[in-house]
């Protein structure tokens, strides 16, 4: 049965007093992990034939995991990709080197199968969900733009990205696909995204949740150099500075300086640790949505599964501010999802290693100095 979001709850009509009180029930839905799961996981490896903790990060996952499920004997039963897209205004400003309408195509190729991220769902047995939060143009067919919440957020170079109002829509819009992916049989998330500019916001976002400097947070995007990126830093200041957003207050950072596919992702995030399934991060587009979750409710940490070390360098910022260090370093900077879709795969080598590796007491192998 599943306990989340009503799939059939109108958002696009609810009042902002409605949308702060839905969205509040999910964060305060938000519980830790079962330690004594987590605890009882631990045991279980450490009885296999290997020295004490040595397959690392795959035990640290497969302890995770059962503490997320509430069981020592955590099963993936289904796996998908929540893609958000949504367009930005700031890309007026010169802070991409691709132009504005690459959002629209992208989306559309995703939806016929063709891109990197179909590829990587496919071969990691996952599904893709695409929804259009906020691409500036219409998509055929209409039905297509049914969670859109307003054509790309306004420019943050010249004011807020969106009212809170808007902010608070998109996050419940998000929540509302993980808890339809959660209700069709999945157990475990991944976050993904398009939108064009969108590294610009998530620089802004990083900025403001961790106190580091604008030139700490922000990478190339697309492919800026030189006096490029030296624009792009000052359009992030002033964006900054003339929202002069709340970093007490999530929503408003999110709101004034953040993306429509941003907050959807991060209401993904929360809606599934509500529901005790775990969501992997990508890279840093997912990363500053991750901040989002986490000022919201710190429990959902827990919850999150690094995936890569992205060339986006605010990514690092990022995770190691809530405490989590990526898995995988392949120097990719695509976005999409594709980071966190290759991460299902040492998922689920971990849960195999817990399921079906030997251990002493069955094998006849002498334990030794381990």
């Amino acid at each position: 049965m599943n306990n989340g979001f009503c799939k059939d709850l109108n958002i696009k009509n609810m009042s902002e007093k409605e949308l702060e009180l839905r969205l509040n029930e999910i964060i305060s839905g938000i519980k830790k992990p079962d330690f004594n799961s987590a605890k009882e996981m631990q045991e279980r490896l450490d009885g296999k034939i290997k020295p004490t903790r040595s397959l690392g990060v795959l035990e640290d996952i497969a302890v995770q995991l059962a503490g997320i499920q509430r069981t020592a004997y955590p099963e993936i039963k289904g796996k998908a990709v929540l893609l958000m897209a949504g367009d930005h205004g700031v890309v007026k400003e010169g802070v991409s080197a691709a132009p504005q309408e690459i959002t629209a195509q992208l989306f559309n190729s995703y939806l016929s199968g063709g891109g990197g991220i179909n590829v990587l769902t496919n071969h990691a047995g996952a599904d893709l969900v695409c929804t259009d939060l906020g691409i500036s143009r219409p998509i055929n067919p209409p039905e297509l733009m049914a969670n859109r919440i307003k054509n790309g957020t306004d420019n943050i170079a010249e004011g807020p990205a969106m009212t809170r109002e808007e902010a608070l829509r998109s996050l419940l819009t998000g929540a509302m696909v993980a808890s339809n992916a959660i209700e069709s049989g999945k157990n475990i998330l991944a976050t993904g995204e398009v939108g064009i500019g969108n590294t610009t916001p998530s620089a802004a976002l990083i900025t403001v949740f961790t106190g580091c400097s604008v030139e700490e947070a922000t990478g190339s995007g697309t492919g800026l150099k030189n006096d490029a990126l030296k624009h792009k830093h000052e359009v992030i200041k002033k964006a900054i500075k003339i929202n002069n957003p709340n970093p007490d207050d999530p929503i408003d950072v999110l709101s004034k300086i953040g993306g429509l596919e941003i907050a959807a992702m991060a209401g993904a995030i929360l809606e599934a640790a509500k529901q005790k399934v775990p969501t992997i991060l990508d890279g840093i587009i997912s990363s500053a949505a991750a901040l989002v979750a986490a000022k919201l409710n710190p429990f959902s940490i827990e919850y999150m599964i690094s995936s890569h070390s992205s060339e986006e360098k605010g990514e690092l910022i990022a995770l190691k501010h809530i405490g989590i260090e990526p898995r995988l370093f392949l120097n990719m900077r695509l976005g999409e999802g594709t980071g966190a879709a290759l991460m299902f795969p040492m998922v689920e080598a971990a849960l195999k290693i817990a399921d079906e590796m030997a251990t002493f007491e069955t094998s006849g192998v002498s334990t030794g100095d381990f």
